[in-house]
């Protein structure tokens, strides 16, 4: 029996709002991945002038270590 966490294997990240003042009410780009059991997740949406991600930067990672990611991003855009 494998009892590891299903890891990411593709990432799409966006879509990207249009530049302001034309973007002002577009949706922000949201981190949609694929999992290795099969499973798709939208794992979370962010603000494109706070923090930003590669889709690379999710590839292998868990659930648990995708949301670390953007917590630690979300950190250190409020300490700076």
């Amino acid at each position: 029996m494998n009892t590891s966490e299903p890891t990411i294997l593709t990432c799409n990240i966006g879509p990207y709002p249009r530049p302001m003042p034309q973007g002002m009410m577009d949706l922000m780009p949201s981190v949609n991945v694929q999992m290795s059991n099969g499973d798709l997740t939208k794992l979370f949406e962010f603000y494109p002038d706070e923090i930003s991600f590669t889709e690379s930067e999710f590839i292998g990672l868990t659930l648990d270590e995708a949301h670390r990611l953007k917590y630690e991003r979300d950190l250190e855009y409020i300490k700076s």
